[in-house]
């Protein structure tokens, strides 16, 4: 509850009421001083540091290889049919250029799960590192 100053009855009050100022910065001080030392880590480890300012320019990144695979189960390599046993062979050649090139991966809206987890598992196992997945946009109604 406020009370005027004095002079005119009824006169709103002309000073700052500092109390809930304090409180709330009391309650921020006391948040503070309990987090701060959470933040602090106790074990100390050296982390490499990343050097981006060196990039080996002369090399250009591969393009990427798109592997289809139809709702028959067929497979397309860069749009050309392969046997599984060569997708295998060429995976493997991909797998030891550098810079190693990224796997796009499309598959028919009706193609079994099955058959994409094979070449998936494939590529993964002759060491290519990026393997990735190719979808259309929904687009909202």
């Amino acid at each position: 509850m406020a009370f005027s100053t004095g002079n005119e009855a009824g006169a709103p009050m002309s000073e700052i009421n500092v109390t809930p100022l304090v409180d709330v910065m009391l309650v921020l001080l006391i948040i503070f001083m309990i987090t701060a030392p959470l933040m602090s880590h106790k074990i100390k480890v050296e982390l490499p540091q990343a050097n981006l300012d060196h990039r080996d320019e002369s090399v250009p990144p591969a393009p990427p290889i798109t592997i289809t695979v139809t709702s028959n189960g067929t497979v397309y390599w860069n749009d050309v049919p392969v046997p599984p046993n060569l997708l295998e062979s060429q995976l493997s050649v991909e797998a030891q250029k550098v810079p190693q090139p990224a796997v796009n991966i499309r598959g028919d809206e009706t193609t079994r799960y099955e058959a994409i987890k094979q070449v998936v598992d494939t590529a993964q196992a002759q060491g290519i590192r990026k393997v990735g997945f190719v979808a259309t946009k929904v687009r909202p109604r």
